[in-house]
């Protein structure tokens, strides 16, 4: 996991493991900010970021010029932190950074914040920086992994979530690490450590509905509860902007389909593994596979499909609530 790597690198830097290059790159923004920001704020001492610490932006540099800035020394300073942010602009020239990345200045710390790319592995560039410095992928987080990541960040600060209610978290916010993370720097505020982050706390104080929320309407359909999927339909039909129906469709379908999976399993207590489910959520993946046959999960995963296609404007000009009907229909057949 991205995080597991951070807390190395960091790691590493407090013990006096500086490297002269950090090629920070990838596509989740959020894990290159706070190694970014780590280096900026704790390489330098604030008397010697004056004169040491230099700050660029790739739409407005040149290669040369920090190749050029790079090997000066420091001024009254062990160090000299340089760091480059929007790196991904100079792409088309970053090969001209393998002379100094080959034979980098030992008192220089160099980082490039190349977000939304990343380096070819066959390249030299990318060689030399892996032989001589650091070089970090920040990947996009799955969905799944994103409760683990949740737990991890507040157990940093000595803080407990219930499953229900990081599922919560991800369901409303999507894997914007950002956003997930400013809300959870709220709630840290609101409350103590000694006290779980509970689904009622999350509903009190991110306005996220506890009771009408995906989790939910899955719950429903496992146990063919019809009013309360109904009831669960029919709200969000009139908070559409907060539970599109094209993130409900998929996230139904991932269900069902592993729902599928998990009927399969010979040996059921691996399912939690192999399906990547928390195992507080496996009784209703255990109930669906109960109450609805392979042949029916099949026609539901078959239904959801053309849901999703309509769902996207394609062959049919159906609102949110009538392809949530039309699969309720499917589930209630």
């Amino acid at each position: 996991m991205p995080l597991d790597k951070v807390r190395h690198i960091i790691s590493a830097i407090k013990k006096g493991d500086i490297k002269p290059i950090y090629f920070l790159m990838g596509e989740e923004s959020y894990f290159i900010d706070i190694l970014s920001k780590f280096i900026e704020n704790n390489i330098l001492s604030e008397e010697e970021k004056g004169f040491n610490q230099i700050l660029y932006y790739g739409r407005d540099s040149k290669i040369e010029d920090i190749v050029s800035a790079s090997k000066r020394f420091p001024m009254m300073a062990e160090r000299q932190v340089i760091i480059v942010k929007e790196a991904q602009d100079l792409s088309r020239t970053i090969e001209n950074l393998v002379s100094y990345a080959e034979n980098p200045q030992p008192s220089t710390v160099l980082v490039f914040c190349y977000k939304y790319k990343k380096l070819d592995k066959r390249k030299k560039v990318f060689k030399a920086i892996q032989k001589n410095g650091v070089i970090f992928e920040s990947k996009k987080m799955y969905d799944n992994q994103l409760p683990d990541w949740i737990r991890k960040v507040l157990a940093q600060k000595g803080y407990t979530i219930s499953p229900k209610a990081s599922q919560m978290l991800v369901e409303f916010l999507g894997n914007d690490l950002s956003k997930i993370n400013n809300e959870l720097q709220k709630i840290q505020l609101i409350v103590k450590p000694e006290n779980q982050i509970s689904a009622q706390i999350i509903e009190n104080n991110i306005g996220i509905s506890k009771d009408y929320n995906n989790f939910e309407l899955i719950n429903a359909l496992a146990h063919k509860n019809i009013k309360k999927a109904f009831g669960i339909i029919q709200y969000f039909s009139q908070n559409s902007k907060n539970h599109p129906t094209v993130v409900t469709v998929s996230i139904l379908f991932g269900f069902f389909s592993k729902v599928m999976k998990y009927q399969t399993l010979s040996n059921k207590s691996q399912a939690p593994k192999k399906l990547g489910v928390h195992p507080y959520f496996m009784k209703d993946y255990e109930v669906a596979a109960r109450n609805f046959p392979m042949k029916k999960i099949s026609a539901i995963i078959a239904s959801i499909r053309e849901l999703d296609v309509k769902s996207k404007g394609v062959g049919a000009n159906l609102t949110h609530e009538d392809i949530l009907k039309e699969l309720l229909v499917e589930v209630t057949k």
